[in-house]
């Protein structure tokens, strides 16, 4: 049975919300838990779909995981498996963060290509090539990567592009090498930061975490320990686009407002009245918001995660808006969807031209992926009427209770079961 939400346009949104942990980050965590013989507790973490999918995997390696609110705990045994090939990996994009930690802990992994979200080709040559310059032999087995290495020895690898996932799966194997590791172009994400301070934490030796230069010296061995996750930039800032959209009045707390500092410079662009503090930002929008240009870009530029966002906003803005995805070369593929609510869209390869209107229309419309679904749904929060957003089971893998948090502003929305 799958299910819908569906949503009256035309509130105001207006409130406070709490954001929870990162779903970029805790899934990461976990993996990291594999590292460290013993228990780790996770907390802070969020309520969303794949918190369990990856306690799932988890448990396939031979780990005990308990999942009791915003507490994650881990007992990892100290013996482990290092196969993660069932099905429930490949439903995960996320699963691939165990590659790193079972090459470093076992010497060797083999691991299902993961799949996810459909907004691009994401592959892992860059994985595999980190790991070789590790001293580890990869490739390539029946849709499954196979690692192997006899003894992992420090290297320096650079990066073809300042991949989060490649920079993960490198310094969880280093972490457990011999000798000193230096890793450039690395990916400087808050997610990235969080990783490296949990390594640190259980005895890693880890430098320039936030940084394009990371280096770590490798230890023989590392210990559990107790971890906060740190808050969503991506859900905070989807509240964000939410309270400009609908002209309201939005705080949202639980989150780093440096974290978001590149989209917030870019929402004052268009209009918004925005103040931030100690782990709040406060979002407010009297008039239709104007037209925004932006494009994607690695942390800390504008998240592609945002884009869609972007996008939703820039259909209720005045004027032409240009938005360019330089990341996913599929991301642009919910503006199909949008269009049925009426959006003045076009998209020429790695742009969308959106013109804007004051109200969209009410629709059907399909979500393909965690944050189309959440920009489609701040879409029809600007409609005409009630508009259907159908797959829904997409956001719930990245949107903690997304309907409580909606109604928690005023918002109208209810979800239901469809055939």
């Amino acid at each position: 049975m799958s299910q819908s939400f569906f949503v009256q346009g035309g509130v105001r949104l207006a409130g406070e919300i709490p954001v929870t942990g990162a779903k970029n980050s805790v899934l990461k965590l976990m993996a990291v838990a594999l590292m460290a013989p013993g228990r780790t507790t996770l907390t802070n973490c969020p309520d969303i779909a794949d918190v369990p999918a990856m306690a799932k995997v988890l448990r396939l390696l031979g780990c005990e995981v308990e999942v009791s609110g915003d507490v994650v705990t881990i007992d990892t045994p100290e013996e482990i498996s290092n196969e993660a090939t069932d099905k429930s990996v490949q439903k995960l994009r996320a699963s691939v963060c165990v590659l790193g930690p079972l090459v470093g802990r076992t010497g060797g992994a083999v691991v299902a290509m993961p799949g996810g979200d459909a907004i691009g080709n994401r592959p892992l040559d860059m994985h595999q090539r980190g790991l070789n310059h590790l001293g580890a032999e990869t490739h390539m087995d029946h849709g499954r990567v196979v690692a192997r290495a006899e003894k992992l020895v420090g290297s320096e690898y650079k990066l073809s592009f300042p991949s989060v996932g490649a920079t993960e799966t490198f310094v969880t194997a280093a972490v457990l090498a011999e000798g000193k590791s230096v890793l450039y172009n690395a990916a400087r994400e808050p997610e990235i930061i969080d990783i490296c301070d949990l390594l640190s934490e259980m005895g890693a030796k880890i430098s320039g975490a936030g940084t394009n230069v990371i280096e770590i010296e490798g230890v023989d061995s590392l210990s559990p320990v107790s971890h906060r996750v740190i808050g969503d930039r991506i859900v905070a800032a989807t509240w964000v686009f939410a309270s400009l959209m609908t002209r309201g009045d939005v705080t949202i707390t639980g989150v780093d407002p440096m974290h978001v500092h590149v989209p917030l410079e870019r929402l004052r662009g268009v209009g918004a009245e925005i103040e931030v503090g100690e782990n709040r930002i406060r979002v407010v929008q009297e008039g239709r918001p104007q037209s925004i240009h932006t494009q994607t870009m690695p942390y800390p530029g504008f998240p592609t995660d945002l884009q869609p966002m972007a996008i939703a906003l820039a259909a209720v803005s005045e004027g032409m808006s240009v938005v360019t995805e330089n990341i996913f070369e599929s991301r642009f593929r919910f503006v199909e969807e949008m269009v049925r609510m009426g959006v003045d869209a076009e998209t020429d390869g790695h742009h969308a031209r959106i013109v804007g209107r004051a109200r969209l229309d009410s629709a059907t419309v399909w979500a393909s992926d965690i944050r189309a679904g959440a920009g489609l749904v701040l879409a029809a929060m600007c409609a005409d009427g009630e508009s259907e957003v159908c797959e829904v089971h997409h956001i719930d893998r990245g949107y903690p209770a997304f309907v409580e948090n909606v109604r928690s502003l005023g918002g109208i929305i209810r979800r239901e079961d469809t055939e």
